[in-house]
């Protein structure tokens, strides 16, 4: 009975450092926000040839002993969850708990370690490799969110703004669509080295809608300058409705953050919309 209580109360005191709820710094919190940091500059830097070759042997056992602490940190975050109501259950809680957005980034910062590790000598293209660990620096970048309230106020508009996002996309995927067959066609016997498909004219859709212009593949036919100015006008306005939205998601954060949380009169409880 007394080993019982001592394992809830060291759960406990562990979940309280691991899941602060003031939005705090401890010591904990600074030393893997330092250590992620470390992490993405070591994975930068090791893509330099002359440095990597000083010492292979370095990076390689840094990176090792990184893995080795995130890894035990993942493993007590998921064992400690239960000390909240909402994954009390001892399986269904941790499981519920292991597949929310932060701790899944926690264990795509991991994981790729662990397949090219077990994986038989052969198996994983050297281009899979390259890619688990551009997987490994996203998702440790990513981390670093947890830390940041400036980071979870974004991930929070883009949440609200969903909707809206979500509209904006599928307009300009369609607007992309049509921009690539029209300028196929018109473009496609004058130019059929640069528009010799449908895919390929997409390339110049996107840089025309992006309004970025490479300059690659420019239409020569009359039909095909017309069409690239209509287009290149629809992509400079398209284009600018993200980030209003994005903006007038990020007044209204604000603001409510200014005003507080809104409290029921008669119960004085916070107010969720």
């Amino acid at each position: 009975m007394e080993s019982t209580r001592s394992s809830k109360s060291m759960k406990q005191r562990l979940h309280s450092v691991l899941e602060r709820s003031d939005g705090g710094f401890s010591g904990f919190d600074i030393f893997i926000v330092s250590l992620i940091c470390l992490n993405v500059v070591a994975l930068i830097v090791e893509t330099v040839d002359e440095i990597h070759d000083v010492s292979p042997l370095a990076f390689r056992m840094f990176d090792t002993i990184s893995v080795a602490i995130f890894t035990v940190e993942y493993v007590v975050r998921i064992w400690s969850c239960t000390a909240e109501e909402q994954y009390r259950h001892p399986v269904w809680g941790r499981l519920r708990f292991a597949v929310t957005p932060v701790l899944f980034i926690d264990l795509l910062a991991i994981l790729p370690f662990y397949v090219a590790l077990l994986a038989p000598v052969g198996l994983i293209d050297l281009r899979v490799l390259r890619f688990l660990r551009a997987v490994r620096l996203l998702a440790r970048i990513a981390r670093l969110s947890r830390y940041s309230s400036g980071l979870r106020t974004s991930a929070g508009v883009l949440n609200a703004k969903r909707a809206e996002l979500i509209t904006v996309i599928v307009f300009l995927a369609i607007l992309l669509l049509m921009a690539s067959s029209l300028m196929y066609y018109a473009e496609t016997e004058a130019q059929p080295d640069k528009f010799a498909n449908i895919p390929q004219a997409m390339w110049w859709s996107i840089i025309t809608l992006t309004t970025v212009g490479y300059g690659d593949a420019v239409p020569v036919t009359a039909a095909g300058r017309i069409l690239a100015g209509v287009i290149a006008i629809l992509g400079i306005g398209l284009f600018a409705l993200p980030a209003g939205i994005l903006g007038s998601g990020f007044m209204e954060e604000m603001s409510k953050r200014r005003q507080g949380p809104r409290l029921c009169p008669h119960c004085q409880r916070e107010i969720h919309e």
